[in-house]
């Protein structure tokens, strides 16, 4: 999503004339976002976005907030999700893609891949991830599998995953085997497609 279709989503379903006023003064004043961001929820509601998928209202208008800096992004990411709640948080991290602060924002995706909080799991493994180690990447598609995030969820997995990712999840398939349980059916989905393109041995 890009700030344009965002704000094109909260057409007639958030407080318009709050967030453009909102956006101004972040613009002109940009302390006042710490006021404004937990303010969002309140006042542009929680609802799902009919045009932009998987998308509420407070997490667009928090994302077009944060866009609207003029500068400082990544000081003010980090200060906002650090002292967020859980649906704050979510939104700081679903608009690292859109900001331009390079790989200063990859310490709160590794807060976040260390919480329990599936919607925060999930919005770590959006676009942004690609700024993650293999290594690192590859422990948080097996978050996903561990905590139920469907892999949908994670931006670039057919691009990224590998022969490597493929040998943890064959692993982890042995030992859910071994315990009467068995894979998510996407998570066996995606190491049925690795398998398949590994070569073969002699």
């Amino acid at each position: 999503m890009t700030p344009d279709s965002l704000r094109a989503a909260l057409r007639g379903v958030a407080d318009s004339d709050w967030l453009d006023t909102a956006l101004r003064r972040v613009t002109a004043e940009p302390t006042a976002i710490t006021r404004l961001f937990p303010a969002a929820g309140r006042r542009c509601g929680r609802a799902a976005l009919p045009d932009a998928p998987a998308w509420t209202a407070d997490d667009a208008a928090r994302v077009l907030l944060l866009t609207s800096l003029p500068g400082d992004h990544a000081t003010y990411a980090e200060s906002l999700y650090q002292h967020g709640d859980a649906a704050e948080r979510r939104a700081v991290l679903r608009a690292l893609p859109l900001l331009p602060i390079g790989v200063a924002g990859v310490p709160l995706l590794h807060d976040a891949i260390r919480t329990n909080d599936t919607r925060l799991v999930a919005a770590a493994l959006g676009p942004y991830a690609r700024h993650l180690d293999p290594a690192a990447w590859r422990q948080a598609v097996l978050k996903c599998v561990f905590s139920g995030v469907p892999l949908a969820a994670v931006a670039d997995l057919d691009a990224r995953a590998d022969g490597e990712l493929a040998a943890m999840l064959a692993a982890l398939a042995a030992e859910r085997h071994a315990a009467g349980r068995e894979l998510p059916a996407d998570a066996t989905d995606l190491l049925d497609r690795l398998t398949a393109a590994l070569p073969r041995e002699a």
